[in-house]
């Protein structure tokens, strides 16, 4: 069976860690996408604040089915 993914690029934030950060991506994207079936974690950073880090990020890689119309 022959299949076709979009990919996209998203960035998750979380202020607890990065598991957060993806896992809040995701969630975003399932509210207005169908069939995502998978992701990439491609790059994880985070934003410094008075010397502490006070965010996580988490650039993601996250494909969906195209199906046919």
């Amino acid at each position: 069976m022959e299949r076709t993914y979009k990919l996209i690029e998203l960035v998750g934030v979380s202020e607890k860690n990065y598991e957060e950060a993806i896992k809040n991506a995701v969630a975003k994207a399932t509210e207005t996408l169908f069939g995502l079936s998978w992701f990439e974690v491609v790059e994880l950073r985070g934003r410094i604040d008075d010397n502490q880090v006070v965010e996580f990020q988490a650039k993601l890689k996250v494909a969906f089915k195209l199906i046919k119309s």
